[in-house]
């Protein structure tokens, strides 16, 4: 597991909250000492999926033992919306409840328990309507979200209507929990008149503080939030974490005292939103090399009750239809959908996975078709570098790697060969089946809604030589943070040792953007940098004085350099000063010892109604080969090998970005087999909890697993030429689903298409094996 360290930062030092982790140290929110006269809040929750509120009677609730304060729609002082694009979500119900789970009603009192036993006094009075539950009773109803999306280019429907072979399908991939170790939490403390200080586990604090503005109906700069690390997000805590924060806050402003609101797991999984369904129907056409020469999809989403992020989430969908493959003649449809489910949000991938999912299902379908090997297919349709090398949506793919990444991953993997071996395996072996599967992926970096992509950083260097740097993003164990000190350790050119890196706080930093889309350290490193940047021009200057007056010459200030803590003249290195001596002598000469930095990302745009523009900064690009054994009997699937390669551009710490690939795999083998979350035919989730809803666990990631990051892929115009892992492994899971199905084609000497979506359980796959062997017969 090389990688180019030409500019590699030196010497990775491991995760800056490692040790405390092991340590039992690290501070979360709830792991906060106890405020003077703090309250414990619990929310009271809808036990129906759709119902028209006819009253909340609160009277009996309030009599309860310990019990404080309890709000309702009612008691709201601002507006009752926590949208956080679209204002379609109430912070508290008041007139319809639309999913169970949804929140009429908070009680704060001395414990949690007294909270709990109060939300069951409170008597709700509604009228219960029949519900719309799936993605397929909503087209029945017409129930849409927003307007359809289009994105389009050339002749599809002549390209179709002539086209030699053509394939269609219907394409389904399913929810997806969080399940981030950390649940919902924020603590709500009053301040001096209106002020407000809210710790909220969120990857958005300047969102939270909007939305705690505008419920408590007082502008934002009576709000700080601040946030020093999450345990975990992967996007649940981007907007999600407003809810809590709204609701404690409206409470600490009525009670007038703290309040803490930390949501149970089951109460987390019960009432937060998921990763988004995706039902695709697509039809395909291609020539008998397997070229394709028209692609249409439409692509219905589920949002749940309320809009939050789902445009942009399909939007990205949409965005990565083709995945890494040129299409000349592509229709992209749109379509989201309201249904009785707490409203869907942000999940690591974004949409991405869910849109690349349905071409890659195509394309296996095309090479059974043709009898052709998949990965043969898919070379053929691969965006090339100098032509066919126009996304759907005008742009120019750049520094286009998917040639150079099959040619590693084929020799790493040993692909033909071991192709070969699991071809003879399956022709001898009747009940276990073994499969195979190549996946690329091309991830676009940048938030799609183009303003977000700006940052901001705060760097304080003391007189003493030590620095604190301070920025807008989030620390949520992907090594955010760990990363910005290397940053500003290598920019500035001392030691990691000098630097302490504080809380996100908005105070400090204002307007941040979430940490989202892969952009943690893009944004947040190059926002430090201008700091950086500004703070060299101011001590340039004073130290080629200071050494100029020490060795008695002349020294200009363009040859200061400072490296591994030292000052000098890089003309003569023996004239030199220590790093906090520069900062002692500069600080007497009355030198501005701190920068705020900004970085906002260049040329970057798009036309939602036109369906063109630039929308992403780069491409990061990955290949994975997985080998899974399945079980046709009973639909167990075991991951028996798997070969990963990431192009991580010029990594800033190896073993983080490594990490971050591992996680991000992982976590998408957990959605593409055994991640399904039911719901009954009146919404109540069914595995609201550990013991029912399986996530991957340590007998689920195969021994024989191997990841590499490209090689010489610097990437220009961002910080250290690096790229962004956070997201782009994900879909390489998607390989492991593939393999799955290639398992079961075997099943028809791959002469027939199985029919498998996403997750493939263990009942998903026994059924698709019966389906198969039915229309054998």
């Amino acid at each position: 597991m090389q990688t180019n360290r030409k500019h590699h930062i030196s010497h990775d030092p491991i995760h800056d909250s490692a040790i405390k982790h092991v340590q039992g140290i690290s501070i979360y929110i709830d792991d906060m000492p106890q405020f003077h006269k703090e309250l414990q809040a619990c929310p009271a929750v809808s036990p129906y999926a759709f119902a028209d509120i006819k009253n909340i009677d609160i009277s009996e609730a309030l009599k309860a033992p310990g019990v404080h304060c309890i709000i309702t729609a009612k008691d709201i002082p601002g507006e009752n919306q926590m949208g956080p694009v679209f204002h379609d979500e109430v912070c508290l119900a008041d007139k319809e409840l639309l999913c169970v789970g949804h929140t009429y009603a908070v009680v704060a009192a001395d414990t949690y328990e007294q909270a709990y036993l109060a939300t069951k006094l409170i008597k709700l009075d509604a009228i219960e309507k029949e519900p719309i539950l799936t993605i397929d009773q909503a087209i029945a109803a017409d129930s849409r979200l927003q307007p359809l999306r289009v994105i389009e280019r050339g002749k599809v429907d002549e390209t179709l209507a002539k086209s030699k072979h053509i394939l269609k399908g219907q394409f389904k991939s399913g929810a997806q929990e969080h399940w981030y170790l950390e649940t919902q939490s924020c603590i709500a403390v009053p301040g001096e008149e209106l002020e407000m200080m809210v710790y909220s586990s969120t990857q958005h604090p300047s969102e939270t503080q909007a939305i705690v503005s505008e419920v408590l109906g007082i502008p934002r700069h009576e709000i700080t939030v601040e946030t020093r690390r999450l345990g975990g997000a992967f996007g649940g805590k981007e907007t999600s974490g407003n809810h809590v924060a709204a609701w404690a806050a409206v409470l600490a402003r009525k009670s007038g005292r703290p309040v803490r609101m930390r949501l149970t797991r089951d109460m987390d999984q019960a009432i937060t939103g998921k990763r988004h369904p995706f039902q695709s129907d697509w039809k395909i056409a291609f020539d008998d090399t397997g070229r394709i020469e028209a692609y249409h999809v439409d692509m219905h989403t589920d949002g749940g009750m309320a809009t939050d992020l789902t445009m942009a989430i399909l939007e990205r969908g949409m965005l990565h239809a083709e995945n890494a493959y040129y299409i000349p003649n592509i229709r992209i449809n749109g379509h989201s959908w309201k249904t009785n489910l707490p409203s869907n949000v942000a999940f690591r991938g974004f949409g991405q996975p869910q849109g690349m999912a349905v071409i890659e299902n195509a394309i296996d379908a095309i090479a059974r078709y043709l009898g052709k090997d998949a990965n043969e297919i898919r070379r053929i349709n691969y965006y090339d570098t100098k032509e066919r090398n126009i996304a759907p949506y005008g742009a120019e793919i750049t520094q286009n790697h998917l040639l150079k990444i099959e040619e590693e991953i084929l020799q790493c993997s040993d692909y033909l060969n071991r192709k070969k071996e699991i071809d003879d395996f399956n022709a001898h072996s009747k009940f276990i089946k073994k499969g195979i599967s190549l996946v690329p992926v091309k991830f676009g970096i940048s938030f799609t809604t183009s303003f977000l992509n700006q940052a901001g950083a705060l760097i304080h260097i003391y007189s003493d030589g030590s620095i604190q740097v301070n920025h807008g993003g989030i620390e949520m164990g992907q090594g955010l943070n760990t990363k910005m000190i290397q940053v500003a350790a290598a920019e500035l050119g001392v030691s990691i040792d000098r630097i302490k890196l504080t809380p996100t706080n908005t105070s400090k930093v204002p307007n941040t953007s979430a940490t989202a889309a892969s952009s943690g350290s893009d944004l947040n490193g190059m926002a430090i940098k201008d700091a950086v940047d500004q703070l060299k021009e101011r001590l340039m200057p004073v130290a080629a004085q200071i050494l100029g007056e020490e060795f008695k010459c002349e020294i200009a200030a363009e040859n200061i350099r400072i490296e591994n803590d030292l000052v000098f003249d890089q003309s003569n290195k023996k004239h030199s000063i220590c790093f906090s001596d520069l900062a002692s002598k500069a600080y007497f000469q009355q030198t501005h010892l701190s920068a705020a930095g900004y970085y906002r990302t260049p040329d970057i745009w798009f036309d939602r109604a036109k369906g063109v523009g630039k929308p992403f900064h780069y491409y990061a690009y990955g290949m994975a080969v997985c080998e899974v054994e399945v079980d046709t009997y009973d639909g167990k699937v075991k991951l028996q090998r798997a070969r990963i390669i990431e192009d991580a551009g010029e990594t800033i710490n190896e073993q983080i970005d490594i990490g971050q690939v591992l996680g991000g795999f992982v976590q998408g083998f957990g959605w593409v087999t055994s991640e399904d979350i039911k719901w009954n035919e009146k919404g109540r989730i069914l595995n609201a909890s550990p013991d029912t809803y399986k996530i991957p666990g340590i007998g689920d990631i195969p021994v024989d697993i191997e990841v590499k990051l490209l090689e010489k892929a610097p990437n220009d115009n961002t910080i250290r030429r690096s790229k962004a892992v956070g997201e782009p492994p994900f879909p390489l899971a998607i390989s492991a689903w593939m393999a799955i199905k290639y398992a079961i084609a075997s099943l028809a000497n791959h002469k027939l298409e199985p029919n498998l979506k996403i997750p493939a359980t263990n009942e998903e796959v026994v059924l698709s094996v019966r389906d198969l062997e039915e229309r054998l017969k």
